[in-house]
């Protein structure tokens, strides 16, 4: 199984803990609890951080969901159709690009650490918003921490040129993911559908 980079850390530590706990054991069976919990948890931070390889749909009209999770919302903001995904913790915490295009800029924003699901998250936690260009407009992904993601991580940088499909992030321990697009996109989804990343088309720009 492929994994983030990011999550090696977590992995090698709980290992190296879990086998100090281990040897520890001696002098007490707490030691021994203390061991199985590391253990576990090394375990669950290879399948959190996991990078399963997707497929692509290849026409260039589509809009691919930028994250794995529950698609929360749809509604509109500043002329653009919003879907709002929530990602638990046991989702994919990658991001994808939706669309091809040109990174314009990448802002990030310290916030709260309200629970992904609470209606205010958008707005108040702490997010990192990439906004992409190309052909057919603007599209902006919003990478936003929830009440166990303390940190967020950005994959790209202005200028940088990048295709559908392409990891521009990361987001550690259940979290929230928006994306902006043109409001004339025809939307394919529904809220409550379960969407994959880099591989769900959540929209489609017709001419």
């Amino acid at each position: 199984m492929r994994m983030a980079k990011e999550g090696i850390p977590f992995v090698v530590n709980s290992f190296v803990a879990g086998s100090v706990f281990l040897l520890a054991g001696y002098f007490g069976f707490i030691f021994y609890i203390l061991a199985i919990l590391s253990f576990i948890f090394g375990l669950f931070s290879v399948f959190f951080f996991r990078d399963p390889v997707r497929q692509v749909p290849s026409p260039k009209s589509f809009i691919i969901s930028p994250a794995d999770g529950k698609v929360m919302e749809i509604t509109s903001d500043r002329g653009f159709t919003v879907v709002r995904i929530f990602l638990s913790v046991f989702n994919v915490h990658l991001q994808r690009s939706p669309v091809s295009g040109e990174v314009v800029s990448v802002e990030y924003k310290k916030g709260k650490f309200l629970p992904a699901m609470d209606k205010m998250a958008h707005s108040e936690n702490e997010q990192n918003i990439i906004i992409i260009k190309n052909a057919n407009g603007f599209f902006e992904v919003k990478q936003i921490a929830g009440i166990i993601a303390r940190r967020i991580i950005c994959y790209v940088r202005p200028g940088q040129i990048i295709n559908v499909g392409d990891k521009i992030g990361l987001i550690r321990f259940g979290s929230q993911v928006d994306i902006h697009m043109p409001s004339s996109a025809s939307i394919n989804i529904h809220i409550g559908d379960k969407v994959v990343g880099a591989k769900t088309v959540i929209g489609e720009i017709t001419q």
